[in-house]
């Protein structure tokens, strides 16, 4: 019989799990508790559970903890990367970045990607599989007991698409921002998607304050088929109507993403385009120059063009932010420590 993963239940879940061992439900709140709150990277640490129960969790269910494979630190900023090992011999990544309003953490919320995003490491190899809600989880309770901070802010942002990973992402958010858990605010909890409109649609429905990114990257369909396969799939006008729909439901602005890569993306035209795209969709644009990897013969805009595209959405009345670029020593954009160590260990 398969063995259940602790971490990825409810309290309300973990309750029935234990009463159906015998045990009351006091020892479900301690259980999750040390899951939740105090990071427990053992069962034996529960030091005021009986040892016949510590015993019989380690025995009979999944107890996920992640192994840190490597830590890179950033001697620029201080962002740590982190690498770690999953129990089945897979490695994920993901990313701390301190700021002045707390810390923020990035995590992966699959194995690899099968979008195909052309300026992206993550899809390089494909997806190798979704990961658990305790698995995005432990991202988190892990740098947060490395060290020692507590962590503010989650992006949902790493390695893999979240909405490919639908149902567990969902879990993962309502374990996350649980009052018996780390109690992290849903709307310090933002969510990254390239465009999968059924998913989109879907997620304004859950009764969720996160915030949602819309991958945009390009202001017509036409650019954005190059750059992202999924626009083969769902055009914009159906993505912007789901982004639409999102605000409704939900109130909450959305946060469209424009990775800036030069000579395909980065002119005036394409900066008038967007303004005209997204001008009615209550959000604001969060321009990125493109993190160069080598796979892939993509360059970033230069400091002139990022500016010159940012004032011309600002005199169109958009709310533009240049994100800030943490880590780039490091290798800090999404997938590439794991592609590097990927590489090193096929090689």
């Amino acid at each position: 019989m398969e063995k259940k993963d602790l971490k990825s239940m409810t309290l309300a879940e973990l309750t029935e799990e234990l009463a159906a061992m015998g045990e009351k439900p006091f020892r479900a709140r301690q259980l999750y508790q040390w899951m939740h709150q105090k990071l427990a990277a053992d069962p034996e640490e529960m030091t005021n559970l009986s040892k016949e129960l510590r015993e019989r969790i380690s025995r009979e269910y999944i107890w996920t903890v992640l192994e840190p494979v490597d830590v890179k630190i950033s001697a620029v900023d201080g962002t740590r990367k982190y690498l770690f090992r999953l129990e089945d011999g897979n490695v994920i990544e993901s990313v701390l970045m301190r700021y002045k309003h707390g810390n923020s953490v990035c995590v992966s919320s699959q194995v690899g990607c099968r979008m195909g995003c052309r300026f992206c490491a993550s899809t390089l190899d494909g997806l190798e599989r979704n990961l658990r809600p305790s698995e995005i989880l432990e991202q988190i309770y892990r740098i947060q007991r490395d060290t020692g901070e507590r962590v503010a802010n989650v992006v949902v942002m790493g390695s893999g698409e979240p909405m490919d990973n639908y149902d567990n992402v969902v879990r993962f958010i309502r374990l996350l921002s649980s009052p018996d858990g780390l109690n992290i605010s849903q709307r310090n909890i933002t969510v990254s998607t390239c465009g999968l409109v059924p998913e989109i649609r879907k997620l304004a429905d859950e009764d969720l304050t996160i915030t949602l990114a819309l991958s945009l990257h390009a202001p017509n369909d036409q650019v954005r088929k190059t750059l992202m396969p999924i626009a083969n799939r769902y055009g914009l006008a159906d993505v912007l109507d789901a982004c639409r729909y999102y605000f409704e439901r939900t109130g909450r602005r959305l946060t469209f993403e424009y990775s800036l890569v030069k000579g395909v993306n980065d002119n005036l035209e394409e900066a008038e385009a967007l303004a005209r795209l997204i001008g009615d969709c209550h959000g604001h644009v969060n321009l990125i120059p493109v993190n160069p990897i080598k796979e892939r013969n993509y360059v970033q805009s230069n400091r002139k063009a990022v500016e010159a595209f940012k004032n011309h959405l600002e005199k169109r009345g958009l709310n533009v932010t240049v994100r800030r670029e943490m880590g780039r020593d490091i290798g800090g954009a999404c997938g590439q420590l794991r592609k590097s160590y990927m590489d090193r260990k096929e090689g």
